[in-house]
């Protein structure tokens, strides 16, 4: 016999947080993305959920959405844009690495994304093969994080928007390296 009033839906335990208790989300799903605004920006607005390679993924959503946006928008525009990315992006990484229980979980890629529409801002306008060039140079640098990429990644993630912000900087960080090469390319 049930010791639930009647009418009263069973609570799961494991599901229930009271104040101040965190839980680790390992594998997140769309609920979760669509449970908070920041959950569905900083996972890329879906992107992060892929199960393979979240943020190529990403960084693959980023192109796409930066080449369909350029249709409306002028090309100094991107400037705001991921200047506002960026800020949003604090926000967003540090509420959903809050609720996650995880400082820097691959599922979130709005890092990715930003920083990608700032390499693309800087090397357009170019074709496909060097956007092409420029994606693989990005992922390159962001998979490795030479230093001091690495350096950053580990020292700046942590609770709030300091851990927000180190999330969003590895990647600002791949993004230079990535303009870097495509400055010393151009200049042969």
């Amino acid at each position: 016999m049930s010791t639930l009033p009647p009418g009263a839906a069973p609570r799961d335990p494991a599901l229930t947080l009271e104040a101040g208790q965190t839980v680790k989300v390992t594998r997140p799903s769309a609920r979760f993305m669509l449970a908070h605004p920041a959950h569905l920006i900083a996972f890329g607005f879906g992107s992060g959920l892929s199960p393979v390679a979240p943020g190529t993924v990403g960084t693959l959503y980023a192109w796409l959405s930066f080449v369909v946006i350029s249709l409306w928008i002028e090309p100094t525009t991107w400037l705001w844009i991921i200047a506002g990315g960026f800020l949003v992006g604090l926000w967003a990484c540090a509420r959903t690495a809050r609720d996650m229980g995880v400082h820097d979980h691959g599922s979130m890629v709005w890092d990715e994304i930003v920083a990608f529409w700032l390499v693309l801002a800087f090397v357009m306008p170019t074709g496909f093969w060097g956007q092409f060039a420029a994606f693989l140079w990005f992922r390159l640098f962001d998979i490795t994080k030479p230093a001091p990429i690495g350096h950053y990644d580990r020292t700046l993630k942590g609770p709030g928007l300091r851990g927000g912000f180190g999330v969003m900087f590895d990647d600002i960080f791949a993004a230079f390296y990535t303009l870097l090469v495509f400055a010393l390319w151009r200049s042969f």
